[in-house]
């Protein structure tokens, strides 16, 4: 079953805009998009609930990515969404991925189990960083250093609700060369501009120490002036509704604060 992973950068004044591109993306795109009854339909926008900004410094020319889209059928008719995208206002990237998830909501102490439905808002917060693999670096070294090195120790040192990677297995002809697709998802606003909670430090020695030990790791996969990542809102469209208990949701407020 394929699972294709659909980037998208503005090329409109509407997708330039975060209101209008939220509209769309959950109006006609998505009716459109369910239409082709997707085992998993998930969206991630840059939307006007976006509060925080990216904790990695924008190094790279040209604009920043907007949405990401996560698209699995038994068959994914690329050319037809791409066109969709296009009509759209959007400049599409799609990308046939091998995805796996390390950490999903309620794996470990830092969220609770996915307990809203289909459509809405997650009440958290979504980084997705598009990578690109050191040319040094051989395929099976890269994918080590990262699936291995990187993901353990960001584990260990940061407070991640919930953690998918993509590793990128082909492109269409005219998307942008990336080698990996990252989506990590922080429990509010605050795990992201709090150094001390995005480093689970304790005091400015353990901070500057966990720190070194993220520079020491990304550096090895991955070159830092060519990291792109940007914040999201993360929204679950198709697949399977959680077992939601009356009572047991946050508010979206109170989650993101």
């Amino acid at each position: 079953m394929q699972k294709v992973v659909f980037v998208l950068w503005p090329n409109s004044e509407s997708t330039r805009n975060k209101v209008p591109r939220q509209s769309v993306l959950l109006g006609p795109v998505k009716e459109r998009l369910l239409e082709l009854e997707p085992v998993e339909l998930r969206f991630g926008i840059d939307d006007q609930f976006v509060q925080v900004k990216s904790p990695a410094p924008k190094l790279y020319p040209g604009e920043a990515m907007v949405a990401l889209i996560v698209f699995k059928a038994l068959q994914v008719p690329i050319n037809d969404i791409e066109k969709l995208l296009l009509n759209h206002g959007f400049t599409v990237g799609s990308y046939l991925t091998d995805a796996s998830l390390y950490t999903d909501y309620g794996d470990n102490q830092h969220f609770r189990c996915r307990d809203w439905g289909n459509g809405e808002r997650s009440p958290t917060v979504l980084m997705t960083t598009l990578l690109t693999r050191p040319k040094k670096l051989v395929h099976a070294e890269w994918l080590r250093r990262w699936h291995g090195d990187m993901s353990r120790v960001s584990d260990q040192i940061q407070p991640r609700a919930r953690y998918m990677r993509h590793v990128v297995l082909e492109k269409s002809s005219n998307s942008p060369a990336f080698d990996g697709i990252v989506e990590e998802v922080w429990p509010s606003n605050a795990h992201v501009k709090d150094p001390y909670k995005f480093y689970l430090a304790n005091n400015p020695l353990q901070l500057v120490w966990h720190m070194l030990r993220m520079l020491h790791v990304v550096s090895r996969f991955h070159q830092m002036r060519k990291i792109r990542t940007v914040m999201l809102s993360e929204y679950f469209i198709a697949g399977p509704e959680p077992a939601i208990t009356s009572g047991s949701a946050e508010t979206e407020a109170e989650a993101i604060s």
